[in-house]
């Protein structure tokens, strides 16, 4: 592979930082916003699950 200078370097650094879409502030919120929706979504989910299979296994054991 060949190698380039360190102004080369920096010249193609910065010209593919140029190239880059930096999101908006109302994207970076809006998404932000998703995440936590989506977390607090897939927590109940799980716990609700545990619990199902909680239940089942105490009925399973207790009748042993």
């Amino acid at each position: 592979m060949a190698r380039t200078n360190p102004v080369q370097f920096i010249q193609q650094v910065r010209a593919e930082v140029g190239k880059v879409v930096w999101p908006t502030r109302r994207e970076v919120t809006l998404t932000t916003i998703m995440v936590f929706i989506m977390a607090a979504v897939m927590a109940l989910f799980f716990t609700l699950v545990d619990m199902i299979i909680r239940f089942g296994l105490e009925n399973v054991l207790s009748s042993f």
